[in-house]
């Protein structure tokens, strides 16, 4: 029997293997101080959890549309009208089961043998895996601090060919927690568009970016490029990870592909779960979650003041997200040495870069923020002292 190529060839999540080791030093009686995976603490609203309790009742819960229940398709595209100014049309927001299924749909639906993707490094790692998987080639851009760790307008026109089918943008990123200045996005888009490429934009931190000066929410590429693709996700904002209900806002040509490769894929998402998550848009919630928004801000700045007095910089300050992109070069060890010795000798756990870059594999490592301030405080204390003991 035969193992498919792109079963052979994917790259694992080594943030994976770093989240299992740290179960295992639990386990032992150690407690780690976990800052490796991307997953608020805060869990789902209480809304929305009573609203799963409700419809758990014991009612038939059928398949929805393959595209979403339509109720959860409004209220998202009123989401988009009263929080970012723009009008969307619910016929253009497919539900899927979280933003990862919402990226393999439109990666299916845009991508073929031979096209090339542009992308940055470092980004997510899944996205490089879902374009080989279609037999896409992927253009790995490298950026510099300088550009925030985002593509930019000359970056993206030199690494341009005939066979550019798409650019892949995350704003704001993982792993950095950095925005693309907006600017730069409505060029890179107005290229892409010019020369008849997609633009495949994951917005699914967008929400947990600052305001701007005026207080305005952090503005969505649609108000720009109506016709973009934009990843959306109840996981960051709404704080419900495990519920896995993400979205994707698709232009009028994708729509009938779409739903065709929903149907054949998945189906349909969580019945219970669209139901539970119409919640997730009550005036209550979305008040909660701008609270939480304000408390991951307050996290962020504990976190880069303590880096900074324990000697770990920090090249670009995030804005948005719960990552901080930490330069390890400066302690002499390597990034993937460095997360290994934090968790057997500290006890915390952390991010290698390789998981996320070519460039800066090897000299960063990724902290997620969203643990507790007592967490973040007792991890970066935990880090002070075993640099200290390197030093000495």
């Amino acid at each position: 029997m035969k193992l498919a190529q792109r079963a052979r060839t994917a790259e694992p999540f080594h943030a994976m293997a770093i989240g299992q080791r740290a179960t295992e030093i639990e386990a032992s009686g150690r407690h780690v101080v976990k800052l490796s995976l991307g997953e608020p603490d805060f869990g789902a609203p209480p809304a929305v959890r009573e609203a799963m309790r409700e419809v758990m009742d014991g009612r038939p819960l059928p398949y929805t549309p393959a595209l979403g229940l339509p109720a959860l398709r409004q209220v998202i595209a009123r989401f988009y009208r009263d929080e970012h100014g723009v009008a969307v049309d619910p016929r253009r927001i497919v539900i899927t089961s979280g933003a990862s299924a919402a990226l393999l749909l439109v990666t299916a639906a845009t991508t073929e043998a031979g096209d090339e993707v542009v992308i940055a490094d470092p980004s997510y790692p899944c996205n490089r895996e879902l374009v080989r998987s279609f037999g896409g080639s992927l253009v790995s851009v490298p950026t510099t601090a300088a550009t925030r760790y985002q593509l930019d307008l000359a970056s993206v026109e030199a690494a341009w060919t005939e066979r550019t089918s798409a650019i892949m943008i995350a704003s704001p990123s993982n792993p950095t927690g950095t925005s693309i200045p907006y600017a730069e996005l409505t060029a890179i888009c107005a290229l892409a568009r010019e020369r008849g490429a997609w633009r495949i934009v994951d917005e699914i931190y967008l929400d947990l970016a600052d305001p701007s000066p005026d207080g305005e929410p952090a503005r969505t590429v649609l108000a720009v490029d109506p016709d973009a693709i934009v990843i959306g996700s109840f996981s960051k904002y709404f704080g419900m990870t495990g519920w896995r209900l993400g979205w994707a806002v698709l232009p009028e040509a994708l729509l009938t592909g779409v739903e065709r490769l929903a149907v054949n894929y998945f189906l349909c998402a969580s019945a219970p779960g669209q139901v539970a998550a119409l919640a997730a848009f009550t005036p209550e919630s979305l008040a909660l979650c701008e609270e939480r928004r304000e408390e991951l801000a307050a996290r962020r700045a504990l976190v880069l003041d303590g880096l900074a007095s324990i000697g770990l910089p920090v090249p670009v300050a995030p804005d948005g997200a719960f990552y901080v992109y930490i330069d390890v070069s400066g302690t002499g060890m390597d990034a993937w040495t460095f997360c290994e010795e934090a968790l057997e000798t500290a006890s915390v756990a952390l991010t290698p870069g390789r998981d996320f870059a070519t460039g800066t594999a090897d000299t960063h490592v990724r902290l997620s923020y969203a643990a507790s301030r007592a967490e973040l405080a007792e991890g970066i204390a935990r880090l002070g002292r075993f640099l200290d003991a390197r030093r000495r």
